[in-house]
């Protein structure tokens, strides 16, 4: 509904078109590569500018400087932009690098991640994701989970390096979550 309007374009008309039971006049055709932002030829899936690359569109996000992934520690702030792809971009989210190597094979040592800022969100939503947690005010990223023991609730931080012990907190311990990692954005070879 949204490529038809976009496109100015009838839905029914489109839909006929995409079932195949229609072919589009070249005027249609080109409205709907403009909605879409591709060539007009791949949707013919021929011609020059079917494999013809394309600028990257993309969008600044904060990058905060560095997370330890090791025990925790101070981090190193410093507020620089870093650009992600249009659909990874959102307003709630930022970028931090990885140091340490407690999250080995999964994150390494300088690689950049994309974190949805969510403060306070309970430990049990998250269970298995790795976040940007701080302890007792100090930042650390892991992979949080949630065990309980008679009637306490324990938060376990885990690496995914087997050699990392994990780090067990109780309801004593400061902690709160601060982002969820999303996905890897750089990673130098």
């Amino acid at each position: 509904m949204q490529l038809a309007s976009e496109a100015n374009v009838n839905q029914g008309y489109l839909s006929a078109i995409e079932r195949g039971q229609r072919a589009p006049r070249a005027g249609t055709l080109k409205a709907i590569a403009v909605a879409l932002e591709i060539p007009e030829a791949v949707l013919h899936g021929e011609g020059e500018g079917h494999d013809a690359p394309r600028v990257l569109d993309t969008r600044e996000l904060p990058m905060f400087g560095s997370i330890p992934n090791g025990p925790p520690a101070e981090s190193q702030e410093q507020l620089e932009m870093f650009p992600v792809l249009r659909h990874l971009w959102h307003a709630d989210r930022y970028c931090l690098r990885c140091e340490f190597d407690s999250m080995e094979p999964t994150l390494k040592r300088g690689d950049l991640i994309l974190v949805e800022y969510r403060p306070g969100v309970s430990p049990e939503f998250v269970q298995g994701k790795i976040c940007a947690c701080l302890v007792d005010g100090r930042p650390t990223l892991k992979r949080v989970s949630v065990e309980y023991r008679e009637e306490d609730l324990l938060v376990i931080l885990r690496g995914d390096n087997p050699a990392s012990p994990p780090i067990v907190l109780d309801q004593s311990s400061e902690f709160s979550i601060q982002g969820v990692a999303v996905c890897l954005v750089s990673r130098e070879l």
